[in-house]
């Protein structure tokens, strides 16, 4: 199998870079000066067991690859960016006949739900992954991978549910470089629990990693487990995943530095100028209004983050004590 990492940010370039190492053949689809710096001096991993330098193949999108039966494609954008480059490459074309949506595999290694549905209408063989990797990536050409013993914890399956023989031996290929990855037939059940830890990403990157804020997540926290009590939709605990991880991914600091902060905190210290909000605490708010419970704490979050994101405010550039105010005062006013 040869691995087309589609956007070799933090998690894509730990998923590729590790692969690589492994021996696996992989191709790093990244943009930029990200882009530049990798065809130019490869990948650079840095993690707790060291930094390697990894001359993986680089390119800009599907119109630099020739598409081959064996590849499998992972998706690792944010959610917001999905639909486009999954219409780019559904339709490209596969040596030996169909394209990329009829023959290859699609694994989405994203945050959110939402990204298996904008797949499946595209792609036949669609696969969810429900990450947990502590990673980091700020500067061209480099990832910072924060996960030992192991790199992090892969939960595969088919969506929308069950296993097979492909998925078995992807899972495999990862627990050859560095990662755990446990095949469940309900893979969608842990995706909603990780989409109920990421709702705490919002206010990490308005206010950055303050002090005091976990009465503020665990109201998010709240209103989330609510609304999917609603729906009806099953989602996994933090104490099933710390079973399953165990003591095998532990985040931990590289070259004496903490990871600063999440996907949604690096997307602003980045000034990419979006962010993921609207399908993390956004999922929330969609599933409240259809199912009639009332989340004001994931509205005003999500409403922050935006701005943040569109105005390219600098994460941790708002006090708890004001968020906490707006939450406040925007719930009592609904």
């Amino acid at each position: 199998m040869r691995y087309i990492i589609i956007g070799a940010g933090a998690v894509g370039g730990t998923i590729g870079g590790r692969l690589a190492q492994s021996g696996r053949e992989v191709v790093l689809v990244a943009r930029g000066a990200h882009l530049d710096a990798i065809r130019q001096d490869g990948l650079h991993l840095l993690s707790p067991h060291g930094t390697v330098t990894l001359p993986v193949t680089a390119a800009a999108g599907p119109e630099e690859i020739d598409l081959r039966p064996d590849d499998v494609l992972v998706l690792a954008v944010k959610t917001q960016d999905s639909q486009e480059i999954l219409s780019a490459w559904a339709p490209r074309p596969v040596a030996g006949g169909g394209t990329a949506a009829d023959v290859l595999p699609l694994l989405c290694a994203q945050n959110a739900v939402e990204n298996e549905r904008m797949a499946l209408r595209l792609f036949r063989h669609v696969y969810g992954v429900c990450v947990w990797l502590p990673a980091l990536h700020l500067s061209p050409g480099a990832v910072v991978s924060h996960g030992a013993p192991l790199s992090g914890l892969l939960t595969l399956g088919r969506y929308p549910g069950g296993t097979d023989e492909t998925i078995e031996r992807i899972a495999a290929d990862l627990r050859g470089a560095m990662f755990l990855a446990p095949v469940v037939p309900d893979v969608m059940r842990w995706k909603y629990g990780k989409l109920l830890t990421n709702l705490g990403n919002a206010p990490q990157a308005i206010c950055g990693l303050a002090p005091g804020a976990g009465p503020l997540v665990e109201r998010l926290l709240d209103e989330g487990r609510a609304v999917l009590a609603a729906a009806g939709i099953p989602f996994t605990s933090p104490e099933e995943e710390a079973r399953v991880r165990g003591d095998q991914v532990h985040e931990v600091a590289v070259d004496g530095l903490d990871r600063p902060g999440g996907s949604s905190w690096q997307s602003l210290a980045k000034g990419s100028g979006s962010i993921e909000a609207d399908y993390l605490n956004g999922e929330i708010i969609l599933l409240g209004r259809l199912h009639g419970v009332p989340v004001p704490a994931n509205e005003t979050v999500r409403r922050l983050a935006a701005e943040f994101a569109r105005e390219q405010r600098p994460p941790g550039s708002m006090s708890l004590p004001d968020l906490l105010k707006l939450v406040e005062e925007e719930a009592a006013a609904r």
